[in-house]
């Protein structure tokens, strides 16, 4: 019977040494701030579940270094993105305590490797939120389970090339999932939603750059709902015999494509009613 791309992604094909190398070369090329070869060049069999396990890798590393914790990231949920990169579901990461930059505040761009910016809604829990408990989770769910939620820019990097210069050859989502599904950043703007009053699907933003638009976006765009994604992500973790946390941020996944940030950017996100939220790129 052949093997079809469905069934390869979710076999594991690296050994656990290849994994740690893997692990270790994305944490040198992101302290190094030097873009390295994408993951799939350097292991061709990479599987889904390898990917992961890098990223799992990857980030205990960090937390042997001090870091903490503090939410999950959703990536590749539009439609238009999900199509670019022949996939049918989101990825996911995991944000540390010093992925959190406060609102309006001035970043340097030389700690970031090809920075972009995106708009989200960042949902913050009130209580765990374990799939395996709950069976059929969906939007409901979520929201109960939610304290607040509020609007956010998500700060995106590549630790790998988008296209290789010695081999032409394009990053992948196993990359993506394997750089810790490209997070680097977050902020938070400080207007606090209540997830059952605040019709989530019609929250919209304009993203400026130095006082011009380069981006609407309206939060359906996640999935038809941004509590979808987070089901989504519980259902994913509980298959992997993890849950999300009371406490933890959430970032629901971008509503309009990345912006790129140069040194001296100004970015605000607009979301009219619900607030704003912003920073300064020295």
């Amino acid at each position: 019977m052949p093997v079809t791309k469905a069934i390869r992604d979710s076999l594991a094909m690296l050994s656990e040494r290849e994994i740690q190398e893997a692990a270790e070369y994305l944490h040198r090329a992101e302290r190094e701030r030097v873009q390295v070869q994408p993951i799939t060049h350097r292991y061709p069999g990479l599987a889904m579940n390898d990917a992961y396990e890098i990223q799992k890798a990857w980030m205990r590393l960090k937390l042997s270094e001090g870091r903490r914790v503090i939410g999950r990231k959703i990536g590749l949920t539009s439609r238009a993105m999900q199509k670019a990169m022949q996939i049918d579901e989101p990825d996911f990461g995991t944000l540390l305590d010093d992925m959190w930059f406060t609102d309006e505040q001035t970043i340097s761009a030389a700690q970031f490797l090809d920075p972009r910016v995106e708009v989200e809604l960042a949902f913050v829990l009130a209580e765990a939120l374990d799939a395996g408990d709950l069976g059929d989770l969906g939007v409901e769910q979520v929201l109960d389970a939610s304290d607040y939620v509020v609007p956010a820019i998500e700060i995106i990097a590549a630790r790998s090339h988008r296209i290789d210069p010695s081999t032409g050859l394009a990053r992948t989502v196993l990359d993506t999932i394997a750089d810790n599904a490209a997070n680097a950043g977050i902020l938070l703007g400080s207007n606090k939603m209540d997830p059952h009053d605040t019709d989530l699907r019609w929250v919209s933003a304009l993203l400026y750059r130095n006082g011009v638009i380069e981006e609407t976006g309206v939060a359906a765009g996640v999935l038809d709902h941004p509590a979808q994604g987070i089901a989504w992500l519980a259902r994913k973790l509980a298959a992997m015999g993890e849950q999300l946390e009371a406490g933890e941020i959430v970032l629901s996944g971008s509503f309009t494509r990345p912006v790129e940030v140069r040194e001296g950017d100004v970015f605000l996100a607009d979301f009219g009613p619900w607030g704003t939220v912003g920073c300064r790129f020295s």
